[in-house]
């Protein structure tokens, strides 16, 4: 596949790895020298110094031979319009653009949504985008899934089903401290799978014979009702959450609250994702006055203060200690790490951390954060998904980045149809996670004598940097 970037920011540059990495062709534009020069010096693609929203300058650089362009400017308009200029003249390019405007997106789908009938048939993109990716909400739509899981575990959805992925780790008193996984699953009465293993700076898929330990981090399997179950399984002690403290109330701050203590006219995120309400002292805090006032008038029920979140007056006067969560969503990462570990320190609960990318959930563990949501990994894993085509419907970065959660179709023409899982299987590899069989609406976490068919739909891992099985299964 051969894919342009435009915008060679972190982001744009993160995605470029991937992408060469599955040995796609990629070429990046961006407008200054410096960065394409350190660019062109690091990665195996094309690069041109040049401004992406011109024409003739994409002509030049080969737009009329690609197959999708991704527009990673900071510049919200000038990643529409170039996305809508390459549309009037290469309108069979899928154009993918980030935007920061939060105004941008709500229209965009509440337009879609309004005419879902004009745009279901032969209907042009609107603005020429085929897909519109706000970082803001996928980090929201984040948290919002942590905290529904009382915040001990990073959790990944698939789609509209019964099981989810959790992140956590086993600890002293977990029944499956010393155990092997072929000897645990009679421990619980609910099923699941274990997927990955993180044992210190190593990430592996376990065997039959892997012998779980106290420090581990497991990802695992189950239906969402189960998952507290598991949790307590690993030795994870499930609180009510009844006070919770949410540090910065910018947009992903906002749209955490919408969701968790809702507005007398709800938004198109909490529409879109409508958790349990949870808490009954809500807290929202930031430095930023305007940003507080704004606050408290969306959010009467709320108790809003402007103040630093680290002033320890502040802490003792209001109880902050004693919240049983503290979500810390300001757009200054490593201010949020550094407030979530200090509150936990003064015997704050749990905690939540919004950071940069998946380097800093390592370091973030370390200094005692709970769960940390990976602002740009959100947004590369939601692009990786729709360059893939439309047999892979869904794309999660687990264990630091090591491993990739993959939702696919098994295509028409695949070499595994008819087969059974254990005929295929090449441990360490790849696993299998969940199969939902064509025409069926439930996935199931299947068994070795589980038969593949094409059409059939997949929850399936394997390494960040090898795509092998996941081309053999979704390509045409």
């Amino acid at each position: 596949m051969k894919i342009m970037i435009i915008g060679a920011g972190f982001t744009g540059t993160q995605l470029a790895k991937k992408l060469i990495n599955e040995k796609n062709e990629v070429t990046i534009i961006d407008n200054d020298e410096d960065v394409a020069r350190h660019v062109e010096s690091n990665l195996d693609c094309s690069v041109y110094a040049v401004d992406g929203n011109n024409l003739q300058n994409l002509e030049d650089a080969g737009i009329a031979k690609m197959d999708a362009l991704v527009t990673l400017t900071e510049n919200d308009e000038i990643n529409m319009i170039t996305c809508s200029l390459v549309d009037s003249v290469y309108p069979d390019l899928l154009k993918i653009a980030r935007v920061r405007n939060y105004a941008y997106y709500v229209n965009t789908n509440s337009v879609k949504k309004i005419h879902a009938d004009s745009f279901s048939k032969d209907h042009r993109p609107l603005y020429g985008i085929n897909y519109m990716i706000h970082p803001d909400v996928e980090a929201a739509l984040a948290i919002c899934k942590a905290v529904e899981h009382g915040a001990v575990s990073e959790v990944l959805s698939f789609g509209e089903n019964d099981f989810e992925l959790a992140s956590v780790q086993i600890e002293k008193d977990s029944v499956f401290n010393g155990k092997e996984l072929k000897d645990i699953r009679n421990l619980a009465s609910f099923k699941f799978i274990i997927v990955y293993v993180e044992r210190g700076e190593d990430a592996f898929l376990p065997a039959g014979n892997t012998v779980l330990t106290e420090g581990d981090r497991i990802g695992v399997i189950t239906k969402k009702d189960d998952i507290n179950s598991l949790l307590e399984l690993c030795g994870t002690k499930i609180d009510f959450i009844k006070n919770i403290a949410l540090v910065g109330a910018g947009r992903i701050g906002t749209l955490v609250a919408e969701n968790l203590i809702g507005k007398e006219r709800p938004s198109l995120f909490s529409r879109l994702f409508a958790s349990k309400k949870t808490a009954q002292n809500f807290v929202i805090i930031d430095s930023d006055k305007n940003l507080s006032n704004e606050a408290q008038q969306k959010f009467p029920s709320a108790r809003v203060f402007c103040a630093d979140a680290t002033d320890e007056s502040f802490i003792q006067e209001e109880g902050l200690d004693k919240f049983n969560l503290v979500i810390c969503a300001t757009h200054n990462h490593e201010m949020n790490m550094i407030i979530s570990a200090y509150l936990e320190s003064l015997g704050v609960g749990k905690s939540i951390a919004l950071v940069a990318h998946s380097t800093f959930i390592d370091i973030a563990r370390k200094l005692g954060v709970d769960v940390s949501i990976p602002l740009r990994d959100t947004v590369v894993d939601s692009i990786m998904s729709h360059l893939h085509g439309k047999t892979v419907t869904g794309i999660h970065t687990v264990a630091d980045g090591v491993f990739e959660i993959v939702e696919c179709d098994l295509s028409r023409h695949n070499e595994f149809s008819g087969k059974m899982l254990k005929d295929i299987s090449i441990p360490g590899e790849y696993l299998i996670l969940l199969i939902k069989k064509a025409g069926s609406k439930n996935y199931i976490i299947p068994q070795g004598d589980t038969v593949l068919s094409s059409g059939d739909h997949l929850v399936l891992i394997e390494r960040a940097e090898d795509k092998k099985i996941l081309k053999k299964f979704s390509e045409e």
